[in-house]
């Protein structure tokens, strides 16, 4: 069972971010779906099945606060996508096991250190509509030869951050867009933004979580898949 947590920890960290916005119509606080599918290579096959399809991020400013359900174990990442900080939360009823890991801005960097770097975006002038939103297309490169595209809207804007910094340089909210978590390539689409009440959240550690760090929770030993 700590096997499937510990991958089901890594799954919710991939997908917990992801966009950074600019744009006309301010959304501060609500909820974004997003489609995700994933380009893994043979080493990263075994996650396959762990990784969502679809997934909900609630956000409330600069704060976000996405959940995860692997098994008996439900696995909440909390952002603050400003300040790079996070907090995992690890909560196995049927193990009356409830554990936390804090992030900060040192660890995201770590995390991403080894990912493409994107630069050179540059808008194609061509034209989509994706839900009810007017986008463009942008093209991108990253530091090791490849090229992408992304779909970007001026409708609406998120808060900064939100998902990501990959795309802080294009002028409109990415609603469709290729990026690297730890090495693994997805591609999401945003699917709808709902305005509504979210929040407030907070980094503070829940009454009864034991902290530890991310290296305890992947070094925890266990029987069962």
């Amino acid at each position: 069972m700590l096997t499937s947590i510990k991958t089901g920890v890594l799954a919710a960290i991939l997908v917990s971010t992801a966009i950074f916005a600019h744009a006309q119509k301010k959304i501060t606080e609500g909820t974004v779906t997003m489609g995700i599918s994933y380009a893994l290579t043979p080493e990263q096959e075994p996650m396959a099945a762990m990784l969502p399809t679809e997934t909900k991020v609630k956000f409330n400013g600069n704060m976000s606060r996405f959940e995860l359900q692997q098994g008996p174990a439900t696995i909440t990442v909390i952002s603050d996508n400003t300040a790079l900080n996070s907090l995992v939360l690890i909560d196995v009823p049927v193990a009356q096991m409830q554990i936390a890991v804090k992030g900060t801005k040192e660890d995201y960097e770590k995390e991403k250190a080894n990912d493409p770097k994107f630069s050179d975006f540059k808008a194609t002038g061509e034209k989509q509509t994706i839900l009810t939103y007017s986008a463009e297309k942008y093209t991108y490169k990253d530091d090791k030869g490849a090229t992408y595209e992304l779909w970007a809207t001026n409708d609406i804007e998120l808060p900064a951050g939100l998902m990501g910094q990959e795309f802080k340089d294009v002028k409109g909210t990415p609603i469709k867009f290729t990026r690297f978590n730890r090495g693994v390539k997805s591609t999401a689409t945003i699917k709808a933004f709902t305005e509504e009440k979210a929040g407030p959240f907070t980094l503070d550690v829940p009454k009864g979580y034991e902290l530890k760090t991310m290296e305890e929770v992947m070094q925890m030993q266990g029987g069962g898949q």
